[in-house]
């Protein structure tokens, strides 16, 4: 099947070389023709672990293709995926959704064959109603007669392992209302089908409130832990073994419950904020999700205060400097949509500490966010003078410091540990002077 994906960001592109992996003819469209054209030479604008090689493996198949022609570009695909930003709203928090509307136009305009226009960007309820009402007042339907089913297929993406989540997904959420959207997603998805991957079939609405409704208790998980992670610290537990009591649970499981500096990135900020003007707007509100909204915004800035605290307090940190290890809002990413080390870093500056910091992916994305920031080339760069090493992002990188060598370059043998990848005995073995999150 001939497969359009409009959007060639990170949604777009991994769900457009994955499917044009699983055989589908894939045309990947987008209006920025210096992406278009990078895409076209291999050169990829996100980084995502061997993303690279499937574009290259697929376009070289002739099985994947870009173009800035979205009527080129839908023509005979049978099913037309829009993938495009919905970012959150300035002024009220709602997601933007001008960039899909105007692709669903574009769409009506252009096409000149049956097909399914299936929403893959995370979008809130109600969204493919007005898809759907913008397709049929369309040419493609008013005057072309054309048979054009909307359907919403969800992302389950997560940054640094979206390939393998895309084909070995926990499950595949297809809302639609009609046989025809559902018979075209049965055959897009059929090469998982064969692999007994679970596909559930649920109305269009549905489908768009599990997207929010995911994301909303995963972000849930995490300032869970987190707020316990404070409770542990003034009652002398440690909340890594808390997170393996509770999480050895099979109700509750162990995944999301890693405590650390909160929640960033380009899903769970923006998807919780929309999910609570959906529910303010019908008049139904999500209590819980207000609080792990608010809970987070604080989080960040309070561990920026963590290791003021950990130098000394605001007068004695004031002149002094500190290494920050890690940008991105998680590793294997070079996404700095809302990471914690920006309120990590702010909080420093505004206490009149000077910050030089180092991250494998993310430092040409993290200058223009944190300008008063020196980025270094490796982290021991960064180490060289400071009072105090942070550690904010896991990067593997990260995990094996040479210990002797970071006392040695440091000015003082002082690491904060806001991911707690270290053991607190073997760092104060080391002649550290270690603080963590959650832990004694």
């Amino acid at each position: 099947m001939k497969i359009a994906m409009v959007g060639s960001g990170y949604v777009g592109l991994v769900s457009g070389a994955c499917f044009a992996d699983f055989g589908h003819d894939v045309v990947c469209i987008d209006k920025d023709e210096d992406k278009i054209q990078r895409l076209r030479e291999g050169v990829m604008p996100i980084y995502e672990p061997g993303l690279d090689d499937l574009v290259d493996k697929n376009a070289k198949a002739g099985r994947l293709s870009f173009t800035t022609d979205l009527a080129e570009g839908i023509a005979g695909a049978g099913a037309i995926f829009i993938a495009v930003g919905t970012p959150s709203r300035r002024g009220d928090g709602h997601a933007d959704l001008s960039f899909v509307y105007a692709v669903a136009r574009e769409i009506g305009e252009s096409l000149t064959n049956d097909a399914v226009v299936v929403t893959k960007s995370t979008v809130p309820v109600g969204t493919g109603d007005e898809v759907e009402r913008i397709l049929s007042q369309s040419p493609a339907v008013t005057e072309r007669g054309l048979k054009v089913a909307v359907v919403s297929n969800p992302e389950f993406l997560r940054e640094g392992a979206a390939i393998g989540d895309f084909k070995r997904p926990d499950r595949i959420v297809i809302g639609a209302e009609d046989d025809f959207g559902r018979e075209v997603m049965h055959e897009v998805y059929r090469p998982l089908f064969l692999n007994e991957s679970p596909i559930l079939f649920v109305g269009r609405r549905t489908s768009e409130l599990i997207k929010y409704a995911a994301n909303a208790f995963l972000a849930t998980k995490i300032t869970f832990i987190n707020e316990i992670s404070d409770l542990c610290e003034k009652v002398g537990a440690n909340v890594q073994d808390v997170a393996r009591g509770i999480g050895m649970d099979n109700r509750i499981g162990s995944k999301f419950l890693h405590a650390g500096p909160g929640y960033g990135g380009s899903c769970f900020p923006k998807d919780t904020l929309a999910l609570l003007k959906t529910a303010e707007d019908y008049e139904s509100p999500v209590r819980i999700v207000e609080a792990v909204v608010k809970v987070n915004d604080t989080r960040k800035r309070a561990m920026g205060r963590k290791v003021i605290d950990a130098l000394g307090g605001l007068d004695a940190a004031r002149g002094k400097r500190v290494a920050m290890l890690g940008l991105t809002f998680k590793p294997n990413t070079d996404d700095m949509r809302d990471s914690p080390a920006i309120g990590v870093a702010q909080a420093l500056v505004d206490a009149g500490v000077s910050v030089a910091a180092y991250d494998p992916e993310g430092m040409e994305q993290a200058r223009p966010l944190m300008p008063e920031v020196e980025m270094k080339d490796d982290p021991y760069a960064a180490i060289e003078g400071a009072d105090a090493v942070v550690i904010v992002t896991e990067w593997n990188v990260f995990r094996a410091l040479d210990l002797n060598r970071v006392k040695q370059l440091a000015k003082a043998p002082m690491l904060v540990d806001l991911r707690n990848i270290y053991k607190p005995s073997d760092m104060r073995e080391a002649g550290f002077e270690y603080t963590s999150v959650g832990r004694e």
